[in-house]
């Protein structure tokens, strides 16, 4: 598929990152999950996109969030088609029942998911988080997320996304 080398997911472990292995093995829903080696230098959106032509509507970013409100922060995932941004101030905010919204440090992104920055994927972020889903994602057959780590990539269809125990599919999510 496009310019990738796709193999199980679940026989290549050694691709994924700890939780991410976990979070398929426990996989109830429905969707095959595949995997493909990629350069890590090549794992941002863009790069990654042009060098194994992968349209940018079928890749998906994984952004974490902080939300707050008084002295209270909660961390949540939101899921985009990498064409679009999430609204983090507005729809993220609200549904978050925040005060404010903004992207979460990486420091603490990377010690929270167990995962390497630039390969954070929506399977295995811990069981409190919300993943705020774009109705977008999902209505794509197939989409590119990380794998948890910068080396690899899953390919997914899109519906599964709908499928993670903690996720919300919302219908203006992006911009």
């Amino acid at each position: 598929m496009w310019g990738l080398t796709l193999e199980a997911a679940l026989d290549r472990t050694e691709l994924l990152a700890a939780p991410v292995v976990e979070a398929l093995r426990a996989w109830k829903g429905e969707g095959s999950f595949q995997v493909a080696e990629i350069d890590p230098e090549l794992a941002d959106t863009a790069a990654f996109c042009e060098r194994y032509a992968v349209p940018l509507e079928a890749s998906a970013n994984c952004v974490i969030v902080a939300a707050k409100r008084g002295g209270d922060v909660r961390l949540a995932a939101c899921v985009v088609l990498a064409t679009t941004r999430a609204d983090v101030n507005g729809v993220v905010r609200k549904h978050l029942d925040a005060r404010k919204a903004s992207f979460a440090p990486q420091d603490q992104t990377v010690a929270e998911t167990a995962m390497e920055y630039g390969g954070i994927t929506p399977f295995g972020l811990p069981a409190t988080w919300p993943v705020l889903v774009d109705k977008a994602v999902t209505e794509q057959p197939y989409v590119v997320v990380g794998s948890g780590v910068r080396r690899s990539k899953l390919v997914v269809p899109g519906a599964a996304l709908a499928g993670i125990e903690t996720a919300e599919v919302l219908p203006d999510l992006a911009r």
